[in-house]
């Protein structure tokens, strides 16, 4: 077991029994108020797949929706992994070093999805490797609000000066990511005696939490992650992907792209994703929402959802933008009701 994760149990997390590298969040779930002000998060569902060789950016840049073969060693980007039908089967944050590509996703979609694209690797000189566990890489932190900066510079010195900068050093990789709540997030991703030695001091200026208050953080920031439940659901447009600079519409073939920018120029059907919060804890990323004006067929769809710390939930849905004013409600049409929230970026009306 990583030692990383053996260290949170002493903290007073437990192990789930059909999951040994799942924490839960240290009994304690963050409030959006936690958020603002600034928390320290143990990010354990996450995991990473490396690509060495070569041929690594060019066949990336020939899979992914986002330019991989310009990627920089000081910046970090968002790219999608699309059916030929153009459905999202991932979502990735993405960056390099001097020897690899990395892809962070969900650990829950790691394997197959590793696997899926390892069988189009055919004679590129590109070899894909599960990195999770890898010694510079085997602790992440995600960090945010006001106090997160200064609390994360004491161990880490300088910090990345714009969202999706990445700086490398002895400390480890810190990128900054999408901001939440008017404040800037971080992920620093270094060795587990690293973030063993520095937790206790970020423990007492932030908030603790796990992994669903950094997914809580993500929410806010309106930046959507493709699990389990949603896989091959949705065009990247329809979780506001290309706003957050997950596609490039000027790079080359990738699976499912002619439907992308068919969708971006002549689609049909307005959709995006909004943020909402409901009453109900239980909600989960794939269920369909209702609008009660016509609850025959769903208006769309939670992508990602995370406790809230107000006995309720937070959630990105995919949703009609005409059902954006009507009353829309989780599972059915006499469901728990949505409350829309403002996004930290502007939708607009696109056909998709």
């Amino acid at each position: 077991m990583n030692h990383w994760i053996e260290h949170l149990a002493t903290l007073g997390a437990r192990f789930t029994p059909d999951s040994p590298t799942h924490v839960d969040d240290f009994g304690r779930v963050l409030a959006t108020a936690d958020l603002t002000q600034g928390f320290v998060a143990a990010v354990t569902d996450l995991g990473l797949i490396g690509i060495a060789g070569d041929d690594a950016a060019t066949f990336l840049h020939n899979q992914l929706t986002n330019d991989v073969e310009h990627l920089g060693t000081l910046e970090a980007r968002l790219a999608g992994y699309c059916t030929p039908k153009g459905r999202l089967q991932a979502t990735f944050l993405m960056w390099r070093d001097a020897e690899s590509i990395y892809l962070q996703v969900p650990r829950a979609i790691q394997a197959p999805l590793q696997k899926r694209l390892s069988m189009f690797v055919l004679r590129a000189k590109a070899k894909l490797r599960d990195a999770t566990d890898d010694h510079r890489y085997a602790a992440v932190l995600g960090l945010g609000g006001a106090a997160a900066g200064d609390a994360l510079r004491t161990h880490v010195g300088a910090l990345p000066a714009a969202p999706y900068a990445k700086i490398d050093g002895d400390c480890g990789t810190v990128i900054r990511v999408a901001d939440a709540f008017g404040h800037p997030r971080y992920l620093w991703l270094t060795s587990a005696d690293a973030a063993i030695a520095a937790l206790p001091a970020l423990r007492a200026t932030l908030a603790l939490g796990g992994s669903a208050a950094w997914q809580l953080a993500s929410i806010h920031a309106g930046v959507p992650q493709i699990g389990p439940g949603t896989q091959e659901q949705f065009v990247p447009q329809m979780v506001n992907y290309e706003l957050l600079g997950g596609v490039n519409f000027k790079k080359g073939c990738y699976p499912g792209q002619e439907i992308v920018a068919r969708s971006q120029y002549l689609g049909k059907l307005k959709r995006r994703t909004a943020l909402a919060t409901l009453a109900d804890a239980a909600a989960r990323p794939g269920d369909e929402v209702y609008s009660v004006s016509d609850p025959d067929q769903p208006s769309g769809m939670i992508v990602n959802v995370a406790p809230n710390g107000a006995g309720g939930a937070d959630a990105l849905v995919e949703i009609k933008l005409a059902a954006l004013d009507d009353d829309v409600r989780h599972a059915s049409a006499g469901g728990t009701p949505l409350t829309f929230l403002p996004l930290p970026y502007a939708l607009d009306a696109l056909d998709v």
